[in-house]
């Protein structure tokens, strides 16, 4: 697995990685949430559990990447994190769509580049890993109106990841295997926020793409 021994693994975004998780982000009692990173680190620490990995999160309800951008210092720079995992962009759409009338949080494809672009550079150089994950929309139709614009976002994290050397996780693609199957509310019932099912769909995704070995 790429995640090195004794390495401090930060995971920040909106609600999808927050979860729950208590202000300070790691610790005891339900400290990472009761999402997928609390999985990640359930499993990482039953498969790798000499390497002693960090996990902390810093996700935040609600927030958008103007949200990551106004808080970058405090919970990605200070924290001096070696492996930084970013999934952003869900409500940067959303807001779009359930808030149509109220433009003024809405964050556009461009803005979104653009400020992504910048946080990624200011802290890059100071990581050992970095892992930037598409956001998802958990709708099997790529025509609606909300996952078509929700791909154009992915499809944005992907390029920023080609362009900088990190890896890139298809959080969207990992979904829409699973719905081969399902029904999108069996996952998620706005489409959006997972049970712990759809959680898993993140964490085993993430998983993968670091080369954790399923023993």
């Amino acid at each position: 697995m790429k995640i090195e021994k004794k390495s401090k693994l930060l995971f920040i975004g909106d609600s999808i990685t927050d979860a729950g998780r208590t202000p300070g982000g790691e610790g005891l009692f339900d400290a990472l949430g009761k999402g997928f990173v609390a999985q990640v680190d359930a499993l990482l620490g039953v498969a790798y559990h000499d390497r002693d990995i960090r996990v902390v999160n810093k996700g935040t309800s609600g927030n958008t990447v103007r949200d990551l951008k106004a808080r970058w210092d405090a919970d990605v720079i200070e924290q001096k994190a070696d492996w930084l995992v970013v999934m952003i962009g869900i409500n940067d759409v959303w807001r779009q769509y359930d808030l149509p009338r109220i433009p003024d949080g809405h964050v556009y494809l461009d803005e979104y580049e653009r400020t992504l672009t910048e946080l990624v550079e200011r802290v890059q150089p100071s990581l050992k890993g970095l892992v930037l994950m598409s956001p998802f929309y958990i709708e099997p139709n790529k025509s609606d109106a909300m996952r078509a614009t929700m791909d154009q976002y992915g499809a944005s994290v992907k390029r920023l990841a080609e362009r900088t050397g990190a890896i890139f996780v298809d959080i969207q693609a990992a979904y829409d295997e699973v719905l081969q199957s399902y029904y999108p509310a069996t996952l998620a019932w706005d489409r959006v926020h997972p049970n712990p099912t759809g959680t898993m769909v993140i964490a085993r995704a993430f998983l993968n793409a670091v080369g954790f070995e399923w023993r």
